[in-house]
Order: C-alpha cells, then structure tokens, then sequence
C-alpha cells in the first residue's frame, strides 16, 4: 500500500512538523521549511535540524519532502524576479537538504504572456544551474503537475517531458503529481476505465518511472477548468473511484502520497481524509 501522509505546518519551529503528521496518523509528511509567502527566512539552527529529525524519528515517520514557496517563478521572463526565484529555490534545495528530506516539489512556473517553450527551457535551465550549485546533494527536484490557471506551465504531460528531457542531471529529478490540478487541466480520473487511460497516457508522454511522490486533493471545480482548488477526498468532482484506483494500484505501492486537502488547526479533517483513503484499500492487497 503506499504511504499516506498530510502537508503539516512549521508554525511555533519546524521540529513540530513531525509532531503534528504522527499525532494524526501521517507515514509521511510534506512541509515548507519557511513561510511560503516569504522570500527572506533565517537560516536553519543545528538545534532545530538535529530536533527535527529526532521527532521525526520518534513519530516514526518514513519520509518527509518540502514543497516551495508560491513566490518563486523559474519561468520568469524579467531578470531580475528569475534571479531572485533561482537564488531562493537554490536556498530551498540547500535546506531540504539540511533537513534530510526525500524531496523538494515544486510548481514549474510561468510564462508570463512570453510563451510556454520559452519558459519550459528557463526553468530546466534553472533546474541545472541549481543543481549546478548543490552538488552531491541528495534531495531529488520534483515537478508538479500544473492546474494550468494563468500562464503556468506543467499543466499538460508534454510539458512535463521536456522538462525532463532539458534537465542534465536525471538522477536528482522526479515528478509530484496532483490529482486535482491532473483533473482541472483535463485530464479524467473519475472511472477506473479513464483513469487507466490517464495513466497510459503519462507513461507513454512522461514515463511513471519518473513519478516520485503524490499530491492527493478532490477538485472544487469541474474536469478542465484550469482552476486550483482543492476539496476532501469524494467531496468534489473527482469521486472516491479515482483514489480507490490509486490506493490499490501497484505499480504506485510504495510512493509517499500526501493530502492538500483544507482542514483547520485542530487537523480533525487530514484524519477523516486518511481514514477514507485507507478506508478505500482492498483487503486482499498486500501490504
């Protein structure tokens, strides 16, 4: 089965994030390692990164993975806001790295009224220059699949293959993939017959080998609206087939999957979501 999980928040130190994912059941958590609507943040103490990843031994959590900050844009076309995105993201990967995360996802970027093959090279290029900048680092960069809202790229899976194909270091990439924004740019996950479809689809475009971790949201919005909004798992326009597919599916069996879906402090709502999800494994699957 694979391993479920939630995004916690840092709020009060980041060493509470695997406080609050083992509180509610989470295998796995994802996190920011700052305020996603920040450029600044204070460097990581050695006492916070040493007590992180006590807690998160001791809440006996498999894996952990950051995602970015919203401000960063590797697609930008204006000089000085790529700059200021590579120099953050580079920051980013370093403290993914200081933390010991698996990974660190995010969104493509945005072309910005200057045209999606322009960006796409950008931000792989962006991606190499990061790299270039980390090295021997073992926190993979991972893509997101995109809702397609505005000018963001990543919304289509060709998208996603060149930007893997532009990517120099392969070893260090992988792909997040988000059922809710797969959903709103138009791709139908809501039978078992158009999910498979899906899936053929992005391991003939993409290749699943390539899929490291997932994004798992219900859609507030209908198939193809280009909108990002999430909603608890069977409450939205996606349905509980979709993620019954992907529960028992085997060939995704022991990648770390992990809710975004809306909940309030008390976190009551990341333990009714995973309780549908395991809820939706068949007795008969392995585990």
């Amino acid at each position: 089965m694979p391993y479920l999980g939630a995004h916690m928040s840092i709020a009060g130190g980041i060493d509470l994030a695997p406080v609050r994912g083992g509180s509610v059941g989470c295998e796995i958590i994802q996190l920011f390692t700052k305020s996603s609507n920040q450029w600044a943040a204070r460097p990581l103490a050695d006492e916070a990164i040493a007590l992180f990843k006590e807690n998160l031994k001791a809440s006996k959590i498999r894996t952990a993975f950051a995602h970015d900050s919203y401000l960063i844009n590797l697609g930008s076309p204006d000089p000085a806001l790529h700059k200021k995105s590579l120099d953050a993201f580079v920051h980013e990967l370093e403290r993914a790295e200081a933390l010991g995360l698996m990974a660190l996802v995010f969104h493509p970027g945005s072309h910005m009224e200057k045209g999606e093959d322009d960006a796409l090279k950008r931000i792989a290029n962006s991606v190499n220059q990061a790299h270039d900048k980390t090295p021997g680092a073992k926190a993979l960069t991972c893509f997101e699949n995109a809702a397609g809202q505005g000018t963001n790229v990543g919304h289509r899976f060709e998208h996603l293959a060149k930007l893997i194909e532009l990517t120099e270091d392969k070893k260090r990439i992988g792909v997040c993939f988000d059922t809710q924004h797969a959903f709103a740019a138009g791709y139908d996950l809501r039978t078992e017959e158009s999910y498979e479809k899906v899936f053929k689809e992005f391991d003939k475009i993409v290749g699943t080998r390539w899929l490291k971790t997932f994004h798992l949201n219900d859609s507030k919005k209908e198939l193809g609206s280009r909108v990002d909004r999430h909603d608890h798992i069977g409450k939205g326009q996606i349905g509980l087939t979709a993620f019954r597919c992907l529960m028992n599916d085997p060939r995704f069996k022991d990648l770390p999957m992990s809710l975004e879906t809306p909940k309030g402090p008390d976190l009551r709502e990341d333990i009714e979501n995973l309780a549908v999800l395991r809820g939706l494994i068949k007795a008969n699957t392995k585990m």
